[in-house]
């Protein structure tokens, strides 16, 4: 895609749309196939099998495009943010849609950008000094308080019950934060490498670590080769090419043609894709309580970003 972008005074409007479409709908629809994947792959297996493949895939890609393999301090700094995010973070998502839908799931990582605001020391003069920032984050966590109120909260009953669910529900929040604190370290801590050798090697360290609970729990044993089918199969190679390659090439490339706060609103795309799909293919239930927690957080997350950009242009 660099290449693309070198080759015009401006990126073409079809390709900034299909960009777009990756991170609005594949993303969003990367829920939906976690809960296929996992009808037959336990979940860190599903973790470790999805970021061992799409990383060694982007790492062999960058170094045939002539990329220099990263310092071992470097190769340590993007480990570490790997593990935070993807493991914590995507590795949380996925254990906890075994007992919550994914529109539940991806309205609760609707907050992510939340956590940013909390989470990053660094501007926390900058953000807190605005009123609006502020009204937005309590709008925002708001609506998390909502998901707990209401007999309805987690939809479509799964295996486990309402303590199972409501766990589920913590360990994503947990996971949220993970992908943020994740996000930040990677951020502050300089590392040689492109964008996608650093994307390769975080899902390299995500996925080794994902092994060990994978064997500790026996989920090596709970699965055969003829017990895949192929509706699972075939979910978890979309995972692996739409959601950790194509999606995420998608964002790195926007990231550099057009404003992080427009590229961020993916975040609010994500749950409502999400939702639609999860109750079209009957794995959860669209309810009026989902529907206004969704509002709430994507209300408070608009103000935030928004009032972010301004102060900046300000």
């Amino acid at each position: 895609m660099s290449t693309l972008t070198a080759s015009y005074k401006g990126p073409s409007k079809a390709l900034v749309i299909a960009a777009f479409a990756a991170v609005y709908i594949l993303w969003g629809s990367t829920y939906l196939a976690i809960v296929i994947a996992l009808e037959d792959i336990p979940p860190f297996l599903l973790v470790a099998f999805r970021f061992l493949t799409a990383g060694v895939l982007l790492y062999a890609w960058c170094r045939l495009r002539g990329e220099p393999s990263p310092s071992l301090k470097s190769f340590a700094h993007m480990s570490v943010a790997g593990i935070i995010m993807l493991f914590v973070g995507t590795g949380s998502l996925i254990w906890a849609e075994q007992h919550i839908p994914p529109g539940l799931a991806a309205i609760i990582v609707a907050t992510v950008p939340l956590w940013f605001v909390v989470l990053d020391k660094y501007q926390w003069k900058f953000h807190f000094s605005n009123k609006f920032i502020v009204i937005g984050l309590l709008i925002g966590f708001a609506g998390v308080v909502t998901l707990f109120i209401g007999k309805d909260a987690a939809g479509k009953a799964t295996p486990g019950g309402d303590n199972k669910q409501l766990l589920s529900i913590i360990v994503l929040l947990i996971g949220s934060v993970g992908w943020a604190v994740g996000s930040l370290y990677s951020k502050y801590k300089t590392a040689d490498g492109s964008a996608s050798m650093k994307a390769a090697i975080q899902m390299i360290a995500a996925g080794l670590v994902s092994l060990v609970p994978a064997f500790a729990l026996g989920e090596h044993r709970q699965v055969t080769a003829g017990h895949i089918s192929l509706d699972a199969l075939a979910a978890t190679l979309y995972l692996i090419v739409f959601g950790s390659l194509i999606g995420y090439i998608a964002y790195v490339w926007l990231l550099s043609v057009r404003p992080p706060t427009l590229v961020g609103t993916y975040a609010y795309v994500n749950p409502v894709v999400a939702l639609l799909l999860s109750s079209l293919f009957g794995k959860e239930l669209i309810t009026g309580h989902k529907v206004l927690a969704l509002g709430i957080i994507l209300a408070g997350v608009i103000i935030v970003n928004f009032s972010k950009e301004k102060i900046k242009k300000s």
